[in-house]
């Protein structure tokens, strides 16, 4: 199960993230969202419709996209306005980069993250491939993400499939596990991050229960 923590101002933004198997078929089943609204399947069409224009685009084109959606940002353009190139944007880097290509239940699932809602998926059905949508989108505020996973095996496995993802989009990752020394911690904290929840960082205390 995953849960999104929204954060205020200053915050970093927190994705709890279970275990994952490979994305071989579509889930079976609408993600945290049983019946999605009409505005929700809105946004799935709208990314939908951009899939085909993104495939033109060139390998160098994705981290300038990245830049570009950015600036939007800093110039007021709100997070949800954007969520439907920056979606496009991960499904076709993540087709690329792992041959793994986000089906509409999974990016109703990013969505419903994104949302600040419980999105629960049964083992295969992509979950740490859905996590990377909203992990993508709340990165581009430059507040910080940290995806946690359930122990540091899974963080550092994670931060190098998806990390895949992200390096093509032009976005760091990096992965803290308990035996890191501090130097390294400090440093890892400046990208995209994956971890485990540790007392050490002041996690555990914020994982929903």
């Amino acid at each position: 199960m995953y849960k999104i923590v929204a954060p205020t101002v200053n915050e970093k933004v927190t994705i709890n993230v279970p275990n994952h198997l490979p994305n071989k078929k579509p889930p079976t089943r609408n993600i945290g969202l049983p019946n999605p609204s009409i505005k929700t399947q809105k946004i799935v069409n709208k990314i939908n419709s951009l899939e085909q224009s993104l495939k033109t685009l060139k390998d160098s084109d994705f981290p300038l996209k990245t830049q570009e959606l950015k600036q939007k940002i800093k110039s007021d353009v709100k997070l949800d306005e954007i969520l439907p190139d920056a979606f496009a944007y991960v499904r076709e880097a993540s087709r690329r980069a792992r041959n793994e290509r986000h089906f509409d239940v999974q990016l109703l699932g990013g969505i419903a993250l994104h949302q600040g809602k419980i999105a629960e998926m049964k083992t295969g059905e992509g979950k740490t491939l859905v996590s990377t949508l909203p992990a993508y989108l709340n990165s581009l505020t430059g507040r910080g993400v940290h995806i946690v996973t359930v122990n540091d095996y899974l963080a550092k496995r994670d931060s190098e499939w998806m990390g895949k993802v992200y390096n093509y989009l032009g976005l760091t990752t990096g992965c803290i596990t308990n035996d890191i020394d501090d130097i390294e911690r400090k440093k890892n904290y400046n990208c995209l991050l994956y971890t485990s929840p540790s007392p050490r960082d002041g996690l555990l205390s914020r994982m929903p229960s």
